[in-house]
């Protein structure tokens, strides 16, 4: 088991967003191990406004020591406004090896179903099993860019691997639960040669499918054909999707 670097404090935990996943997010530790290479728009985030210093100490998490006595307050406030909760943008619930992050997380999900406030959850770590006595509303996702375990070494060092992701988010879909996949940051073929088909059967069992293109990329960006690339991609998810009757989404400004 691995130790938070610490803990802070915060005067509040819930707010709202526009991004499709929930219209209000908790992000209840700062600073992330898994490392993402991408570049990771959180970290990119939390060090233009000063909240971390260096990828280094990005890597080494705060946890909210008093997310839950924040939850209780807010919840009451706000639950006849909130449709769904997301865990989490800027940070991972289920961080791989930070056992106190995990729990941290599970008892938030369980207080806020205790509201009957929905959960959303999308994790590169493992989703614990025990999510599965939870809320029958919750939905529960992993992101998954690729099937090669040498590129996700290379950009995202310490997550949990690809098999171990699938497997758990496969426990929780045959238990009844709502399952879904992020293919977000999809890498251009210059970075890394693969079949998006290979990964769509891999993961044709889910409910839904979020696809996305890589940002914040010089490398990316340097691929000439990179807006004709992501049309196609875009297009065999859209194609791929109907054919399974399994939900998608369409990340905004991947298709041109």
């Amino acid at each position: 088991m691995k130790k938070v670097k610490g803990y802070i404090q915060r005067k509040s935990m819930l707010y709202m967003t526009g991004v499709e996943y929930g219209d209000y997010t908790m992000n209840h530790v700062l600073g992330c191990a898994h490392g993402c290479k991408y570049p990771c728009y959180a970290f990119m985030l939390k060090k233009r406004f000063g909240q971390v210093k260096s990828y280094e100490e990005w890597l080494k998490p705060y946890l909210v020591s008093n997310t839950l006595e924040i939850l209780e307050n807010e919840i009451p406030r706000l639950k006849k406004s909130i449709k769904s909760v997301h865990l989490c943008f800027t940070t991972d619930p289920f961080m791989v090896g930070y056992d106190e992050i995990v729990s941290m997380s599970l008892e938030s999900i369980n207080l806020l179903n205790s509201y009957n406030v929905k959960c959303t959850v999308l994790t590169k770590g493992i989703l614990p099993i025990d999510l599965a006595s939870f809320s029958s509303r919750n939905e529960y996702g992993i992101t998954l860019v690729s099937l090669d375990e040498d590129y996700r070494k290379e950009m995202e060092p310490w997550t949990a691997t690809y098999e171990d992701r699938l497997s758990a988010l496969k426990k929780l879909h045959d238990k009844g639960y709502k399952t879904w996949v992020s293919i977000e940051p999809y890498p251009t073929p210059n970075i890394i040669q693969q079949n998006l088909y290979d990964i769509l059967e891999k993961i044709s069992f889910v409910d839904k499918i979020i696809f996305g293109k890589t940002n914040y990329s010089k490398t990316v960006t340097s691929f000439k054909k990179n807006k004709d690339f992501y049309n196609i991609e875009a297009n065999k998810v859209i194609e791929f999707c109907k054919s399974r009757k399994i939900e998608f989404h369409i990340k905004e400004k991947t298709l041109n």
